[in-house]
């Protein structure tokens, strides 16, 4: 049914309703007080439309994607699994989408080290940049590097 023919058959209950009431002697009242009497709003008689379907959808991908990180992810993240899913959509529609349906990042500080108090041993540069050594085994060389994952801190040496 058109939208055009809900609103009339609306609007005619509306009027047919006015009249009766002004026959039988009571005040005049606003046709908002008179949808809402009965309950005729001609949007709700219509279909969703086509972006309120797919919001609905995206909501429903997104609050899985968000659940299945824990409750951590964030807006910026969140768009990058729908997009590895094969969604296209805006990060600002993921981020609106979010705000409505209560999905929020879980937001973690670093705590401010105090310095510590204990001296640290620093070694001299035995190398002075010559890295050719003269024999095999004279001058050895590393490096650590700190990777941040869920479960803590890993080292690659």
């Amino acid at each position: 049914m058109p939208a055009a023919e809900i609103q009339s058959r609306a609007l005619r209950k509306i009027w047919s309703a006015a009249e009766n009431l002004s026959d039988s002697g009571t005040t005049r009242h606003s046709v908002r007080l008179l949808c809402q009497l009965f309950d005729e709003y001609a949007w709700r008689s219509c279909a969703k439309s086509k972006r309120q379907r797919d919001n609905e959808l995206l909501t429903g991908q997104l609050k899985q994607c968000w659940l299945e990180s824990g409750g951590i992810y964030g807006y910026r993240k969140l768009h990058r699994d729908l997009r590895d899913l094969g969604e296209q959509c805006d990060i600002n529609r993921v981020h609106r989408l979010m705000q409505r349906a209560g999905l929020r990042a879980q937001v973690s500080y670093r705590k401010p080290r105090a310095p510590s108090c204990e001296q640290h041993v620093v070694t001299p540069n035995r190398l002075e940049r010559q890295f050719d050594p003269l024999a095999p085994n004279t001058a050895w060389v590393t490096d650590i590097t700190y990777i941040k994952t869920h479960g803590g801190f890993s080292f690659n040496c």
